[in-house]
């Protein structure tokens, strides 16, 4: 209870004082808005670097069900919030055993590089063997990127840069089946519907 209220308190505090990274928030975080597979979103072939240096692509996905989200290591705003909430997933779906992959994109590959993701992800306690954290392209091919295949913006400011705070579900065939609040401070309901969808 302590610590859903202390998250609570913090995102309350992001809404208020909003500086130095652009977003789009989009409100909502009923099971019955998590299902997008009617919009027809289909992830363009790609294939990046991850934290490890390690070439992940949509092929290396497939026959799995994986979590996306778009963050930079940088962001002082929705991003702390965000990629605790991506690591309490993956801790949750490794305990239950959900065969899940988790991938998120930088959307500041000139600064987000291999060696940087990967003293990123040793300190937030990524597992490898789960979560990859991409780079390795230019900030116009994640927007194109993000753009076609998850019909998300992503712009870079003069000093900052807007992005979706929500968590995309993509399922073996590469088609985005649902979308989750990334910035939720309960995220009972979502680890159920994932453990449905995926189990």
């Amino acid at each position: 209870m302590i610590e859903k209220s202390f998250r609570y308190g913090i995102m309350l505090f992001f809404l208020v004082a909003l500086s130095g990274c652009g977003w789009i928030y989009e409100l909502g975080n009923k099971a019955d808005e998590y299902d997008v597979s009617q919009a027809e979103m289909v992830v363009s072939n790609f294939e990046y670097v991850n934290q490890n240096g390690e070439v992940v692509s949509l092929e290396d996905l497939k026959g799995h069900y994986w979590l996306a989200d778009m963050v930079f290591t940088a962001c002082p705003t929705v991003c702390p919030i965000m990629t605790p909430n991506m690591r309490d997933i993956q801790d949750y779906a490794i305990e239950e055993d959900i065969e899940l992959k988790f991938i998120s994109f930088t959307i500041d590959p000139e600064n987000d590089t291999v060696d940087h993701l990967k003293a990123y992800t040793q300190g937030m306690k990524f597992n490898d063997d789960y979560w990859s954290f991409l780079t390795g392209y230019t900030i116009e091919e994640i927007t194109q990127f993000a753009k076609e295949s998850f019909r998300s913006p992503v712009q870079k400011m003069e000093d900052d840069f807007v992005h979706s705070t929500r968590f995309f579900l993509v399922n073996p065939e590469g088609q985005v089946i649902k979308s989750y609040d990334g910035m939720a401070v309960d995220l009972t309901d979502i680890k159920r519907d994932i453990q449905r969808t995926v189990k």
